[in-house]
């Protein structure tokens, strides 16, 4: 009986959440992670780096250009709350696809959308996305669709850097993380763009 009971209970037991990635690049990581933890079923995001020639960049090796990387981002999400497909959509409403030299304020390669897909199930929903993305629009989405490849996680101050506390330098004096992000995305005008391109459909903005 004992063994019997100890079978239904492991039957019965419900599966761990399973848990994906998604690999995106939306110009700014800190804006594109900030943007994807306020979706409910996404569990973390981390910013770095992908889609290069050189192992283990450093933020200022890719800054200055020359390693074929992009800033990314991972997003791990629980795929019976929200699907790969949905996280495209967003994706796509959440930047300006129609842009080929960067994103808003943040201009060269590595500011570039992408989507980084892991296999052909992800490279079928990307393209879904994309040429949905472009009829709504109605303009060219240049976004490009890639195989996923290494990603190198950005060093530590870049994590979660639009809500830490710690004090940096901007061009308006000392601030948190926290304000120095608001600052930055507000001056970089993403969101007033996001809104102009996609009015009501906008994802994200602020």
């Amino acid at each position: 009986m004992l063994r019997l009971a100890i079978a239904f209970l492991l039957t019965a037991a419900p599966a761990l959440a399973e848990t994906k990635i998604a690999t995106v690049a939306g110009g700014c990581f800190w804006c594109v992670e900030a943007d994807f933890e306020s979706v409910s079923g996404v569990k973390k995001v981390i910013s770095g780096y992908t889609g290069g020639t050189v192992k283990d960049p450093t933020y200022d090796q890719v800054s200055d250009g020359g390693t074929g990387h992009y800033e990314a981002v991972q997003i791990y999400y629980d795929p019976a709350r929200v699907s790969y497909a949905k996280l495209m959509e967003l994706f796509f409403r959440g930047v300006d696809p129609t842009d080929a030299g960067g994103q808003f304020c943040d201009r060269g390669p590595t500011y570039r959308t992408a989507i980084f897909a892991a296999n052909g199930a992800e490279n079928a929903e990307a393209e879904a996305a994309k040429a949905e993305a472009q009829m709504a629009l109605g303009q060219k989405v240049v976004t490009k669709i890639l195989p996923a490849g290494v990603f190198y996680k950005a060093e530590d101050y870049h994590q979660n850097y639009y809500k830490g506390d710690d004090i940096v330098l901007t061009r308006r004096g000392p601030k948190s993380k926290a304000n120095a992000y608001k600052f930055y995305r507000n001056a970089c005008g993403r969101d007033e763009r996001v809104k102009q391109l996609w009015g009501g459909a906008a994802a994200f903005t602020h």
